[in-house]
């Protein structure tokens, strides 16, 4: 298993994962471990067809009434 180490920490930050971690009944180790596990591996992640359908709607939404131009394609040329 790895470990990191993380310096600089403020101590108002590390005293509040102290108490965080005390009110959850765990070590404030188990308790920043378990924060990490939850911002980098969220139980629901969004799926990329999801946020791009919701980006779509924010813009404006989809107009599913166009036609679409049925004409033939010319294949490519690359001479």
């Amino acid at each position: 298993m790895s470990s990191i180490t993380v310096r600089n920490l403020p101590e108002e930050t590390h005293r509040a994962l102290r108490i965080r971690a005390a009110m959850a009944g765990r070590s404030t180790e188990a308790e920043v471990r378990a924060i990490l596990e939850s911002v980098a591996r969220p139980e629901v992640r969004i799926k990329l067809g999801s946020l791009l359908a919701e980006i779509g709607q924010q813009a404006g939404g989809v107009d599913f009434e166009t036609e679409r131009d049925k004409s033939p394609t010319e294949p490519m040329s690359f001479e």
